[in-house]
């Protein structure tokens, strides 16, 4: 675990700012020699949802993932992932997992006005430590899961927890604005939303969420 970072990367090559101390940053590092590599996104799903599953008991049903993996309370983004694997063979040889996690920071720079803590919502301090032994704890249970075969229930949950999973909302893509329903996520993790005409099928860097 990090005591800060200056430089973290996320999805889209995204900056991450964390206060020094105050939040939590820091490295998993897996071999899921288990899972083929067209199972990659079922990865994504088990660490987002220990994640969340962690975090649920302080700020219940507010708390969604926004695909494919950033963590979000009600419209405010409270952390991010990011997940790099080694393939070999057809299989997932190696991940390492990033993650970030906005805990006891107060006050966020302006390029981050999308940000929320911990401490924002609940208007108290954490202990990182106690926090990072839950989301430890999640994770493994999900990944154990994955590695029992159940592959099938861990979609559903990460399905059921989405953010605006349902919602009719605005999207932008090829530069065009819609209005779209996420309905779901496939199974080798493309977004899919109702446009109206029809249910498209979008991957990361093909569609942005607007407000």
């Amino acid at each position: 675990m990090a005591e800060s970072q200056y430089a973290g990367r996320g999805q889209q090559q995204n900056k991450w700012h964390s206060e020094p101390g105050k939040n939590l940053t820091f490295s998993l590092f897996l071999k899921p020699a288990f899972l083929p590599a067209v199972r990659q996104f079922d990865l994504t799903r088990a660490i987002s949802l220990g994640v969340s599953n962690a975090l649920e008991p302080l700020l219940g049903e507010k708390l969604k993932i926004k695909w494919p993996n950033d963590i979000y309370y009600a419209d405010k983004k409270l952390g991010g992932m990011l997940i790099e694997n080694t393939l070999q063979g057809g299989q997932i040889k190696s991940s390492v997992i990033g993650i970030g996690l906005n805990i006891n920071q107060a006050v966020f720079p302006t390029e981050a006005a999308n940000a929320v803590s911990l401490k924002q919502i609940l208007q108290t301090d954490y202990d990182l430590k106690y926090i990072l032994s839950e989301i430890c704890k999640n994770i493994e249970a999900f990944y154990l899961s994955l590695r029992s075969g159940r592959y099938e229930a861990v979609r559903k949950d990460y399905t059921e927890r989405l953010y605006r999973l349902n919602e009719e909302k605005n999207y932008r893509s090829d530069g065009r604005e819609f209005k779209g329903t996420i309905t779901g996520v496939t199974n080798d993790g493309l977004l899919e939303v109702n446009v109206g005409a029809g249910v498209k099928r979008y991957n990361l860097k093909e569609i942005e969420f607007l407000n």
